[in-house]
């Protein structure tokens, strides 16, 4: 679900005040061919809703699953995901760029 900045964090908001635990996945940098511009956002509960986005497709599993382990964990992550990298392969980055997102629990 594609939402603009504001939807994602009032959601998010929306979430933490229902007692939900939330985390926040935004690109913080891209190289070449990005499905997304830096500053894009997704939010994950722990009940597995997501709303916004930060890529696409497969990519996005594979953030959700970060934003899942940031959860249970406490600890951000910055993950990166290109043609480089042969997770790229694995979560569909092949389009020839690059992109890194960083994963934090919302308090």
């Amino acid at each position: 679900m594609t939402q603009g900045p504001l939807d994602v964090l009032e959601t998010a908001a929306e979430w933490r005040h229902a007692g939900r635990s939330v985390a926040l996945a935004t690109v913080v940098a891209t190289w070449g061919s990005s499905p997304r511009p830096v500053g894009s956002q997704m939010a994950v509960n722990d009940a597995g809703q997501f709303v916004g986005s930060v890529s696409g497709g497969c990519v996005e599993a594979a953030v959700m699953e970060e934003a899942r382990s940031v959860i249970a964990e406490g600890r951000p992550t910055l993950v990166e995901y290109g043609v480089s990298n042969e997770m790229a392969w694995d979560v569909g980055l092949a389009c020839g760029g690059c992109i890194r997102v960083f994963v934090e629990r919302l308090e």
